[in-house]
C-alpha cells in the first residue's frame, strides 16, 4: 500500500499560465493512473480560488501537475506550505530558481556545468537589441527568462530578425535572454529522487525542440537510450544529478542539454515539473527503466511532503 492510500489526493492541473493546455493533459493522465492504483483522487483546476477549492475537496495531499507560471515557479508550493498540505515535487526555492533561467544559469556556472554564452536584456529594451550588442555571432536563440515549454522562443539567423524576436520574448514573463545557438544533439535526462534514470535523444522535425514539437504527436523522433557513448551518457547523468541537487529539487526533474561533437554538454534548464503526457519524455525514460506510468505517478505521490 502507498503512503497516501485512503487519503484524499488532489491533482492540481490547468492553472493560469501559457502552458495551461499541457497541464490539463498532464493532470488528467496522472489522475487516471492514480485512480487505477486505488487512490481517492479529485481533480482541481487551479485558479485564484484554489485555496477554497482545496479546503472544500478535503485535500490531504496534493499531486502537482501544473506547468509554467504560478504552478512551476514556487507560487503554488508556497500556498500549499501555508495550508500545511504535503505536495509532490520540489519546494518553493528550487521551483522559483529553476523557473528563472537567468538565476539558474548563474547557479549552473557556479556548479561547474557548461553554459552556452548568453546576454540578458530588460524587456523594456527588447526592440532596441542589435547584433552589435552581442559578443558572439548569429545564429542565436532568443527566449523569455521565466517561461517554459519553449513559449516565446525564436531561433534567429539574420540580424534583421533579432529585434522582432526580442519583442516576442518580451511579451512573456521576465527579462529577455539572447543565447548563442549551439548545434548538437538535443538530449534530456530524467532524475528521480536524486538518481538519474537515463538519457533520451530528441530529433525534432524543425531546427530545435519548440512548443509544437513537444506537444504534437508525430513531429519528433525519440531515441532511448540516446545514440551516444556510455561515457557521454554517464557525464550527462552526473551533470543532471549535480543540477538537481544544486537547485535543491525533489521528486522528478528533467534536465535539457545540447551535446556538441567534442563531447561538451551545454545545460539549458532544469524542469522541476516536467510534462507527463503521451508525448512527454520523463515517462518514456521511466518506461525504459521498467517503471510504467502508474508506478511512476505512485512513486511521486509517495514522496509528497512539506519542504519549508
Amino acid at each position: 500500500m502507498g503512503t497516501w492510500t485512503g487519503k484524499k489526493v488532489a491533482v492540481l492541473h490547468g492553472g493560469q499560465s501559457s502552458e495551461r493546455e499541457v497541464s490539463l493533459k498532464t493532470g488528467a493522465a496522472c489522475a487516471e493512473a492514480l485512480r487505477g492504483r486505488g487512490y481517492d483522487v479529485v481533480l482541481v483546476d487551479v485558479d485564484r480560488d484554489v485555496a477554497t477549492r482545496l479546503r472544500e475537496a478535503g485535500a490531504q495531499v496534493a499531486f502537482v501537475a501544473l506547468h509554467g507560471r504560478f504552478g512551476e515557479d514556487g507560487c503554488i508550493q508556497g500556498l500549499l506550505e501555508a495550508m500545511a498540505i504535503p505536495y509532490t515535487g520540489s519546494g518553493v526555492l528550487a521551483s522559483a530558481v529553476g523557473m528563472d533561467k537567468v538565476l539558474s544559469k548563474l547557479l549552473f556556472k557556479g556548479l561547474g556545468l557548461d553554459v552556452a554564452d548568453y546576454r540578458v536584456f530588460p524587456a523594456s529594451r527588447a526592440g532596441a537589441v542589435h547584433g552589435a550588442d552581442l559578443p558572439f555571432a548569429l545564429p542565436v536563440v532568443v527566449k523569455p527568462s521565466c517561461e517554459g515549454s519553449s513559449v516565446g522562443v525564436t531561433l534567429v539567423k539574420e540580424a534583421s530578425g533579432l529585434a522582432d524576436a526580442c519583442r516576442e520574448a518580451a511579451r512573456w514573463k521576465g527579462d529577455v535572454i539572447v543565447e548563442r545557438y549551439v548545434k548538437g544533439k538535443e538530449v534530456q535526462v530524467a532524475v528521480l529522487d536524486g538518481q538519474a534514470l537515463g538519457v533520451i535523444e530528441v530529433v525534432p522535425a524543425n531546427e530545435f525542440y519548440d512548443y509544437a514539437a513537444k506537444y504534437t504527436a508525430g513531429t519528433t523522433q525519440y531515441f532511448y537510450p540516446a545514440r551516444i557513448s556510455d561515457g557521454e551518457a554517464r557525464r550527462l547523468m552526473d551533470a543532471a544529478e549535480t543540477a538537481h541537487r544544486g537547485l535543491g529539487c525533489a521528486g522528478v526533474t528533467r534536465t535539457d542539454f545540447i551535446l556538441v561533437p567534442d563531447g561538451t554538454a551545454f545545460i539549458l534548464e532544469v524542469n522541476t515539473l516536467p510534462g507527463m503526457t503521451a508525448t512527454s519524455l520523463v515517462p518514456k525514460i521511466a518506461a525504459g527503466n521498467g517503471l510504467d506510468f502508474p508506478s511512476l505517478c505512485e512513486r511521486l505521490l509517495d514522496g509528497a511532503a512539506l519542504k519549508a
